[in-house]
């Protein structure tokens, strides 16, 4: 998959922080990355060489790195509308 299609697919799934580079998973939003963990209320940073998400669990700040390359898949998941 191409890095501005992967671009795409996070800036569908996410929203900007006012006055940041970064970006806040929309409301409902669960994102996951190659099959890997399921990240819900996370911060992206969609960076030029790399994408980090930022999640917050157990009192914890925890950032996880993707090379853009490495990425295989992107799966969102929202609820159905009536």
């Amino acid at each position: 998959m191409q890095k501005a299609t992967l671009e795409k697919i996070f800036e569908y799934a996410s929203m900007p922080v006012q006055g940041t580079l970064s970006r806040k998973l929309r409301k409902n939003i669960r994102l996951q990355v190659n099959e890997g963990a399921v990240y819900e209320s996370a911060v992206l940073f969609i960076g030029e060489e790399f994408i980090r998400i930022t999640q917050e669990k157990d009192k914890e700040c925890i950032n996880t790195y993707y090379n853009w390359e490495e990425i295989g898949s992107v799966r969102t998941f929202s609820p159905l509308e009536s």
